[in-house]
């Protein structure tokens, strides 16, 4: 019996992430939930963003399935963003994120590509201070981390392959004609790794000729592999592609607890409206079930999602008029 702990978070991830519950106790699987909170209102409720009571039921867990945060832009004393704690405390160091295209005329066919993103250090680490009227960041790349999102590129590249029976293609993505030293280290690393799989095509691209190739010919690409400020804004722009944030999935492994979530925010002007996009909660949970080796499931969970777009239901980001609700219960009937 496998254990989720599930932390809505705030705004519209108390939406979508019940949703995705209720879609996997369809399939009758003898999951245990187990819910944990965290998030802004958490912080102002409990002086804390993630409570020690949180971050053990989540280390206690087979799987967290995490929904959105509301962070605030400016520093306010004590908070620290939970998602990125999490990571951090499982060592969670690759964030797997799928783009791939939908059935619905909000979408690009004929795109199918994985955003590989180093998840724990870059210029994410935390390392900030000021001296007078400089604000100064430190963006912290090393050997170790490069070597193992690079190791993990590759070991997706050739799943990939097996899976689609194409040839693996893997373009490493960094800034070292600029960044020498830092992207320079991740380049040297990349290409040392990616040289372990001679069957992988290898290729690579300045980050800023990568965001052109998503917007021009996305349809070309494979693996992509990146630090971690790049694969954010990456995959970010490549969900544009497809239907935007509302479905975009991903998955935060490494050594420990595994964490899945959508990639959009905590959406606060529509929360509560009961309009929010479960597709990426719903897909990021087909992730989690493959993860945990529910190979079948994930499978049925994920068509049956792409089958509910199919036939024309579509929340008001995609275009429609569909509520989080019906788009829900619509899922849950082609599963049961």
């Amino acid at each position: 019996m496998k254990t989720i702990c599930l932390i809505p978070g705030d705004g519209i991830g108390q939406e979508v992430i019940p949703a995705a519950a209720e879609v996997l106790q369809t399939l009758e699987l003898g999951l245990t939930f187990v819910e944990a909170e965290a998030g802004f209102a958490c912080f102002e409720n409990h002086g804390s963003a993630l409570p020690d009571e949180s971050l053990d039921m989540a280390r206690k867990s087979d799987a967290v399935l995490f929904g959105a945060t509301s962070s605030p832009s400016t520093i306010v004393a004590g908070y620290r963003s939970p998602i990125l704690t999490l990571r951090r405390e499982f060592d969670l160091y690759a964030n797997l994120r799928p783009v791939f295209s939908l059935p619905g005329p909000f979408s690009r066919p004929g795109i199918d590509l994985l955003i590989v993103r180093e998840n724990t250090e870059g210029l994410y680490s935390g390392r900030e201070h000021q001296e007078g009227d400089t604000a100064i960041a430190e963006r912290v790349i090393t050997r170790q981390g490069s070597e193992r999102i690079v190791r993990t590129a590759c070991e997706q590249a050739m799943l990939r392959a097996k899976q689609r029976g194409k040839p693996p293609m893997l373009t490493i993505v960094h800034k070292a004609n600029v960044l020498k030293l830092t992207d320079g280290l991740f380049r040297e690393c990349a290409l040392k790794v990616a040289a372990e799989f001679p069957e992988i095509q290898v290729n690579e691209s300045l980050v800023d000729s990568a965001a052109m190739k998503l917007v021009k010919s996305p349809e070309s690409l494979d693996v992509l592999v990146t630090t971690n400020l790049f694969g954010d804004i990456l995959s970010d722009e490549a969900s544009a592609l497809v239907g935007g944030l509302g479905v975009a999935p991903s998955a935060n492994v490494g050594k420990g607890t595994p964490v899945f979530e959508p990639v959009h925010g905590s959406a606060p002007d529509i929360a509560g409206k009961g309009i929010a996009n479960p597709v990426g909660a719903l897909f990021s949970a087909s992730m989690m079930l493959e993860t945990l080796e529910f190979l079948q499931e994930a499978a049925r969970v994920r068509k049956a999602v792409l089958d509910t777009l199919a036939g024309g239901l579509y929340t008001v980001d995609m275009g429609g008029k569909n509520t989080t609700e019906e788009f829900t219960k619509a899922v849950k009937e082609r599963l049961q």
